[in-house]
């Protein structure tokens, strides 16, 4: 669902790409360097020019390809996953850091700190093959909710990294 969405960005944002490669960017130096960028790599002759099948462009998980507030995506999908798997884990409702899950004690979880964190991914994310947990996370998809903005956390999106990702794209990167 997400893929076709973005997708559909990609294809719709051709001709605007023609015109301004990144129209939600500040004309701003940021920009001005990541078009200069993309044109001396890949102009043939240049100095900094990437052979196609070397261009690769990677991103990091810091906001900016996802929502990360109030929380983290994954951090939403595991306090919704402790709270479905809880009746198989009645012990969960006395220890830590799952009892501050299922009694929406922000706080404590705040206070269990990577510790606590790393528990609740252990016990979300781990057990199953890669096609299960595939599935149970393209189910959550279908009903989760941003806190915020009540929106489908699939249209969390931000334009500037998607006309970004579409340029390099168009251009011969993997991204």
């Amino acid at each position: 669902m997400k893929s076709i969405f973005i997708s559909l960005l990609l294809i719709f944002s051709g001709s605007a790409l023609a015109q301004d490669p990144l129209p939600a960017w500040n004309d701003g130096p940021s920009k001005k360097a990541i078009i200069r960028f993309v044109q001396e790599t890949t102009q043939p002759g240049s100095k900094q020019f990437i052979r196609p099948e070397e261009r690769i462009a990677v991103f990091d998980n810091d906001g900016t390809l996802w929502s990360e507030q109030p929380i983290y995506v994954q951090l939403a999908f595991a306090i919704d996953r402790i709270k479905t798997l809880a009746p198989q884990n009645p012990q969960w409702k006395t220890q830590q850091p799952f009892k501050a899950v299922l009694e929406n004690d922000i706080p404590t979880m705040k206070a269990s700190g990577q510790k606590g964190l790393f528990e609740l991914i252990a016990a979300t994310h781990a057990g199953m093959s890669t096609e299960a947990f595939q599935v149970i996370v393209s189910d959550w998809l279908i009903t989760a909710r941003h806190p915020v903005s009540n929106r489908p956390y699939t249209e969390m999106i931000y334009q500037p990294m998607i006309e970004l990702l579409a340029y390099l794209k168009s251009n011969g990167y993997t991204n």
